[in-house]
């Protein structure tokens, strides 16, 4: 559903994505989810010293009282499209604890794409299998399609021992639809792709979904060129597939 005030637009559902005609200005939500500790909260760190302070908030991370574990990180990053356009950016994690469900549930209202963020240790399949089904299920009671949101996975941690191969990871990259990115968080690698990559598919739905491009008259090579300036380059097409289809095989090994 789109809602309509003068010189305004924006959703209401499944996406929060909001676009202002008079100020031409678009905010956008991405979501970093997946397992406890997989590199959520370090791939918006990776994200704050790659991306000018200029153009960026601080993270901000919000924690309990109690435990002091971390209920989510925002990063907000605003980016100069072209013709005056500007694209908000609001990056968010979410708490992988299973505790936390409901703190997950809510960061995901209005989501217009997600990140998985796996842990490429072999310890940790199951884990990633679980978080991956409880992101299914959180979107599917909001009323979501899962299989209609912009989605990109990374398999995190590559620099660790004993974890999946490269060769495992492309198998699985074969057999679904959503884009696989390898990463080294810790050292940004992986980081920018997965951005970039999730941003292309969250900007091409949305134009086609609410013709963006059509109402700012901008063009989407603008677009892409925009953020790709902010984040270096995106260098070459990532492989196609992840744990959609894959994740119980991946799982059990």
């Amino acid at each position: 559903m789109i809602i309509k005030t003068p010189g305004r637009i924006h959703t209401k559902g499944a996406s929060s994505m909001q676009l202002d005609l008079l100020r031409r200005e678009i905010t956008i939500k991405l979501v970093y989810y997946g397992p406890p500790f997989s590199g959520k909260t370090t791939n918006l760190q990776a994200l704050e010293s790659l991306v000018a302070p200029e153009i960026r908030g601080p993270l901000l991370s919000v924690d309990t009282k109690d435990d002091r574990t971390i209920l989510f990180d925002l990063l907000p990053v605003q980016i100069e499209a072209g013709r005056g356009v500007q694209i908000r950016l609001k990056l968010y994690t979410v708490p992988g604890q299973v505790i936390h469900r409901a703190t997950r549930a809510l960061i995901l209202q209005g989501v217009d794409g997600v990140a998985f963020i796996a842990d490429s240790q072999r310890t940790q399949l199951q884990a990633n299998r679980a978080s991956f089904l409880d992101l299914r299920a959180n979107l599917k009671e909001r009323g979501v399609d899962p299989t209609s949101i912009p989605m990109v996975i990374q398999f995190n941690k590559r620099d660790l021992p004993n974890i999946i191969s490269d060769e495992e990871i492309d198998a699985l990259a074969l057999k679904s639809p959503e884009p696989i990115h390898k990463a080294i968080a810790t050292q940004g690698e992986g980081v920018r792709e997965t951005l970039y990559t999730l941003f292309e598919l969250t900007w091409k739905k949305l134009n086609m979904q609410h013709q963006i491009e059509e109402r700012l008259e901008i063009e989407q090579n603008q677009v892409l060129s925009s953020i790709a300036k902010i984040l270096g380059p995106f260098k070459g097409e990532p492989p196609k597939g992840g744990l959609g289809h894959a994740s119980s095989r991946a799982s059990g090994q």
